[in-house]
C-alpha cells in the first residue's frame, strides 16, 4: 500500500469521525446534594467549594448568617463580594481551608490591575499594536520621486535628441 493510499484512508476516517456525534461535550454537574435549590436560595444557602491544604476540593452547602458561614466551627466571611454566580444563577463561594477569607473576584481583579498581570492590559497593548500595524502605510521613499523625475527627463531628452516622431 502506497503512502498516498494510506493518506486517503486516514482522511476518510477523519471525515467519518467528524460526522459522528461520538465526542459530545459533557455538561458540568454539581455533586449530589450540593446544588442550592430555589427555597434554599431564599434562605441564603450557598454552595461552598473548599480547597484543602493537599489541593483536594470538597463540596459543602452552608447558610449565610450575618455575612458569615460556619465551616469546621470557625466563622468564615461570606459577603456579597465573595459570592459568585454560575450561569444558572446558583450562588458559589470558593474557600481555601487555611484562610478565613474566601476567594474574592473583585479584590483579585484590582490586585492584578495594580501589579500589571491583568489580561486586559495585554489586550489593550495588542489592540494598539494591531491598529498601528494596519493604519500605518509605508511612506514613499525619499529617493523614489527623484528616480521617477530622472526617468521622465531621460525619456524626454531621448525623444528630443532622436528627432521626435518620424
Amino acid at each position: 500500500m502506497g503512502l498516498q493510499e494510506e493518506m486517503k484512508d486516514i482522511k476518510e476516517l477523519l471525515k467519518e469521525m467528524a460526522n459522528k456525534d461520538k465526542f459530545k461535550e459533557k455538561k458540568f454537574r454539581y455533586p449530589f446534594g450540593k446544588k442550592v435549590g430555589r427555597g434554599q436560595k431564599k434562605k441564603n444557602y450557598v454552595t461552598v467549594i473548599i480547597i484543602n491544604e493537599n489541593s483536594i476540593i470538597d463540596w459543602k452547602k452552608y447558610q449565610i448568617i450575618n455575612q458569615t458561614i460556619l465551616h469546621d466551627l470557625i466563622p468564615r466571611l461570606a459577603s456579597t463580594g465573595h459570592v459568585m454566580w454560575d450561569k444558572k444563577g446558583n450562588p458559589v463561594i470558593i474557600l481555601p481551608n487555611w484562610s478565613v477569607e474566601p476567594f474574592s473576584p473583585l479584590s483579585h481583579y484590582k490586585e492584578s490591575m495594580e501589579d500589571g498581570s491583568n489580561k486586559k492590559g495585554y489586550q489593550i497593548l495588542l489592540d494598539r499594536m494591531e491598529s498601528e500595524k494596519v493604519s500605518s502605510k509605508k511612506k514613499m521613499g525619499k529617493y523614489l520621486p527623484w528616480i521617477i523625475g530622472i526617468g521622465l527627463a531621460a525619456i524626454i531628452l531621448y525623444a528630443l535628441l532622436s528627432g521626435g516622431s518620424s
